[in-house]
């Protein structure tokens, strides 16, 4: 068990960081939560509780909120990064200045667009050579709102040295919260970032008024896509089998809470990208994933044909049923291909 005079730094206030910071803080744990919003990080430190995110989510005493990022970080021995996918570069410089020798745990889910890199790419590309050690990720069907109501929960964590994995592994297992290891930090972050395209797509199989059988079968030939990428990138197949692939793909798109599955409804019912993210004020994650995976699977000559569609309509506005038109028509294949058998 970790040491109740353990500082963690949460940096990112959104509904995720939230939840972490109450899951270590209830653990003993010292938390201190970086917010972007002075405003808000002051009206969360005084109420003890978050107004924008998780609002009924009351803070333990050992959680602190601070929008000033040196207070945050200074003297933790982890930094958990929550945040946006395109904003984990800019977060990483800031945050340069205020480390020494800190593990850096990302929970983030997604691909950086300009560079097509993963976001521990992002974050070792970052910072100086001694940290690529010392970076790990975590990811798997954990929704916030779920996590933060103590509803059993799993997931998954990766890095470079197994001492890094299991430092991490013990200090964020809870009863609640089950936290099992994997080498392959590639098929990790990868299965996490392509699952939210087919949960888009499931959406948008919804929206249409399809059924099950369409559903299911957007699921199982999206993780065939999700599976041929990181194969091609590197990643071992099982992991797709995992927590970080079939796990997480089916929590996302299926759920209730999904901000990728409630966009693709709402888009195939008509509503733009930017219309929709205008309503929710939160990031879906897969719009911008859709776009630095489409460009990884042109560069990379991988067939994705799910990825494809779901870029057409956000991108290139292609209805949806004409997109439908071209999977069913596709020439015949075998299954078994698909998966690199």
């Amino acid at each position: 068990m970790e040491e109740k005079s353990s500082k963690i730094a949460v940096i990112g206030a959104g509904s995720w960081g939230t939840a972490i910071s109450v899951l270590l803080a209830k653990k003993g744990l010292e938390v201190s939560l970086w917010a972007r919003d002075e405003e808000l990080a002051n009206q969360a430190q005084s109420g003890r509780r978050n107004p924008r995110y998780l609002s009924k989510i009351i803070f333990p005493e050992n959680l602190e909120v601070s929008s000033n990022m040196g207070d945050v970080v200074k003297g933790a021995e982890v930094v958990a990064l929550v945040v946006p996918s395109h904003g984990m570069r800019e977060i990483v410089r800031r945050l340069k200045d205020y480390l020494e020798d800190q593990i850096i745990v990302s929970f983030t889910k997604g691909i950086e667009i300009d560079t097509l890199m993963r976001m521990s790419e992002v974050i070792a590309s970052e910072l100086p050579e001694k940290f690529f050690e010392k970076i790990a990720v975590i990811s798997g069907p954990n929704h916030a709102e779920e996590v933060s109501r103590e509803i059993p929960s799993t997931t998954v964590v990766s890095a470079h040295k197994k001492e890094v994995v299991l430092k991490i592994q013990d200090m964020f297992m809870t009863p609640y919260f089950r936290v099992y290891t994997n080498p392959d930090i590639i098929g990790v972050e990868l299965g996490g970032a392509t699952k939210n395209i087919i949960a888009l797509a499931t959406g948008m199989s919804d929206g249409l008024g399809y059924g099950d059988n369409t559903r299911a079968s957007l699921m199982t030939r999206g993780l065939a896509e999700m599976a041929r990428l990181g194969l091609n990138m590197g990643a071992q197949s099982l992991t797709f089998a995992g927590l970080s692939g079939m796990g997480d793909l089916i929590a996302t798109c299926t759920s209730r809470y999904s901000r990728n599955r409630n966009t693709g409804e709402k888009i195939a019912k008509g509503m733009t990208l930017e219309e929709v993210t205008a309503e929710t004020k939160m990031v879906a994650e897969g719009a911008k994933t859709t776009k630095a995976v489409y460009k990884l699977a042109e560069k990379r000559g991988i067939d994705m044909p799910i990825t494809r569609a779901v870029y057409q309509i956000l991108y290139e506005n292609k209805h949806p049923l004409s997109c439908v038109s071209d999977l069913m028509l596709r020439g015949a294949k075998d299954e078994l291909k698909a998966f690199g058998y």
